[in-house]
């Protein structure tokens, strides 16, 4: 039987420790970038990290670690090349020169960027994502073109034939910028459509879900809205925004799922996502969804708000809710051990007690989707904070809801199912 299986690519991640970056924060970075890897297909071999003031401007790591990269890379036929960081055009064009000089077997040289961008590419569904993710895309590719075309190597000579011409990669430049140009205008009308789609809502209160990527906004989406949304462990499952109405308590409302963010998320995206971030600046309430299993939740939780001030939203209302509990890694310590507390040795009573708790203004929570701890509390709290925009907003419109004594019990059977 013949198998269909494809063989992964074999790729190498390369990371730089300077005064800004601590190891310990590129460890983590390359962590983050092997899954990357994974998500787009390829299985990480072997991590490079140098110690440098800031990264080479030529070949961003030095000339010894490029030897010491270039021999494994021979040595155990490595198919692709991985940066955590972007590089600059001529730190790529030097970078191919030096590894695909001599070689039979080409080695492909990415930038975390251009990684990203490919796993976007891949996951876009629909036309309005395949627009988005292309107009990134060539965005990204017009000042790093290096004839990567090969439909002018061999003219064709003769009479009538010999003109001024252009050089190949002026041609290029060409066709990428019109084909830019005419993205934007696509995206144009799709964004048109978007305004109008919103507008047919009403006045409906609206729910964003925002957070880091793979967190389980999708998986917490189909519980609240009892609805099959696609849901996966991998970065970046979902990149169309998915609209749900929702009821509670015959209170109906928009629940909206968003595109994850990331560190180092590229600018091209952010440019070229404006109408799915759209969905976001527009909604009246947020559920701030943070994966309190992963080591680095607290620098997730900083990118999550950082991103949103960058787009408007951070002055919303929000409610942060911290799932995967079922996954938290519990630890006791010794009653000998006088070492500092951890987070892998923190009981969920010990979160409750913790800042993350009493986050000025904002409803905090600790839920696991999977199990559907703690989900009566979210419902609850939810219900109130659209119930309260909804009065607000139609303070002469009857509204129904619960009374105290039967929110109350509510919240006693969640507490007692705890």
């Amino acid at each position: 039987m013949i198998s269909t299986e494809i063989e992964k690519e074999k790729c190498i991640l390369i990371g730089v420790i300077t005064r800004q970056q601590s190891r310990e924060q590129v460890d983590e970075y390359l962590e983050e970038l092997a899954f990357l890897a994974e998500t787009a297909g390829a299985v990480c071999v072997r991590c490079f990290t140098q110690t440098l003031d800031h990264p080479d401007s030529r070949t961003f790591v030095g000339t010894g670690k490029i030897e010491e990269i270039h021999g494994f890379v021979r040595d155990q036929e490595i198919d692709m090349i991985i940066f955590d960081d972007e590089l600059a055009p001529s730190q790529l064009r030097n970078l191919e020169r030096i590894f695909n000089e001599e070689e039979k077997k080409k080695v492909k040289i990415l930038d975390r960027s251009n990684l990203i961008l490919d796993i976007f590419a891949s996951r876009a569904r629909t036309s309005h994502a395949r627009t988005q993710v292309e107009l990134a895309q060539y965005e990204y590719l017009l000042p790093r073109l290096t004839r990567m075309w090969s439909h002018l190597e061999r003219q064709k000579g003769g009479i009538g034939m010999r003109g001024p011409g252009e050089q190949e990669i002026e041609t290029d430049r060409r066709i990428v910028r019109d084909r830019i140009a005419l993205l934007k205008k696509q995206l144009e009308i799709i964004d048109k459509q978007k305004v109008t789609q919103r507008s047919n809502r009403g006045d409906m209160v609206r729910v964003a879900l925002v957070g880091y990527t793979n967190v389980g906004k999708s998986t917490l989406m189909s519980m609240l809205s009892k609805s099959d949304v696609f849901a996966e462990n991998k970065l970046f499952a979902t990149l169309d925004t998915t609209v749900r109405k929702v009821v509670l308590n015959n209170l109906p409302f928009l629940l909206t799922d968003t595109v994850g963010f990331i560190r180092k998320l590229p600018h091209q995206l952010i440019e070229s996502f404006k109408s799915t971030l759209d969905e976001t600046r527009e909604s009246d309430l947020l559920i701030h969804v943070v994966d309190i299993s992963h080591p680095q939740f607290e620098d997730h939780y900083r990118v999550v708000n950082e991103t949103l001030q960058e787009i408007g939203s951070g002055d919303k209302p929000t409610i942060v809710v911290f799932n995967k509990i079922d996954a938290f890694t519990y630890t006791p310590k010794p009653a000998d051990d006088l070492s500092e507390a951890t987070t892998i040795n923190w009981s969920l009573d010990d979160w409750r007690k913790t800042w993350m708790a009493r986050l000025e203004g904002q409803n905090v929570l600790f839920i696991s989707a999977i199990r559907k701890d703690g989900m009566d509390q979210l419902r609850s709290i939810l219900y109130k904070r659209v119930r309260n925009i909804h009065m607000e907003r139609y303070p002469y419109t009857p509204t129904p809801y619960w009374d105290e004594s039967q929110w109350e019990e509510a919240e006693d059977r969640a507490s007692e199912k705890e």
